[in-house]
């Protein structure tokens, strides 16, 4: 029965997102968001060539946008204009003190359709600091985004997905992860947006790492307004160079239902 019922889900899913692929308001010539890929923590609890073995199970030109350390305005919410522009989702590894600091955008960012992931309570480097700090951390900033989101924290987060700040993992963090079925993501490519330039620089930059990977995980910062003010232009190129959006989304949780 249950997974039955998250066939169903799959499938209700997947036709959202061609829907709204297919009637863009104010856009007939959306980029879109092509498919949904559901990560299952227990069969991918690391991904990203830049940092594990694996990566996720993506064909040829297909991208997968996430975008880190937000929500912040007024960035955050420029990055969210263009996105809804195009009908494209991404996901947002969201810091947890920023989520306290701007819970409106927290809902925002889940009310348009994008995955809500973690990022720490703090963005500090975990495997600088004690194992005790390390998981106060992990937790703390879980809990921040959670209460964002629903109203109250909770250590067990709604969407299992990960990122290190400064891909700072040690052995022991990885293990203690997957010992509670959280995926960690860390990239295929990157903006280096980190790094002061111009958006036209930026754009450049990142067609030509598309052009050398062929696709993959992409990771932007929504706090950079270098990133914000570059990103409808990106969107526009990864059309016309034929790229695929992939949305990631968790495993939906079975439904109990009472007799």
């Amino acid at each position: 029965m249950v997974m039955k019922l998250l066939s169903v889900a799959l499938l209700a899913l997947g036709a959202t997102i061609a829907a709204a692929r297919a009637d863009c308001p104010g856009n007939a010539d959306a980029l879109g968001t092509a498919r949904v890929l559901i990560v299952d923590p227990q069969t991918s609890p690391r991904v990203g060539r830049k940092h594990f073995p694996a990566t996720l199970p993506l064909a040829d030109k297909e991208v997968v946008l996430t975008f880190d350390d937000g929500p912040l305005p007024p960035t955050t919410g420029r990055v969210l204009d263009a996105l809804r522009h195009e009908c494209v989702r991404a996901t947002f590894f969201l810091v947890g003190r920023q989520a306290a600091a701007h819970p409106a955008l927290v809902r925002r960012i889940a009310a348009e359709g994008h995955t809500v992931a973690h990022h720490t309570w703090s963005h500090r480097l975990l495997d600088r600091i004690a194992p005790a700090a390390a998981l106060a951390e992990i937790d703390h900033g879980i809990a921040a985004v959670e209460a964002a989101l629903h109203g109250r924290p909770a250590t067990t987060p709604s969407t299992p997905f990960f990122r290190f700040p400064g891909f700072a993992a040690s052995p022991a963090l990885l293990d203690h992860l997957a010992g509670r079925g959280i995926a960690v993501f860390g990239a295929d490519l990157w903006a280096s947006d980190w790094n002061p330039m111009t958006p036209e620089a930026q754009l450049a930059l990142v067609l030509s790492r598309l052009e050398a990977t062929r696709g993959g995980i992409l990771l932007f910062h929504d706090t950079k307004a270098q990133t914000a003010a570059m990103l409808p232009a990106l969107l526009r190129a990864l059309r016309r160079g034929g790229y695929r959006v992939v949305h990631v989304a968790p495993l939906p949780r079975p439904t109990a239902f009472r007799r």
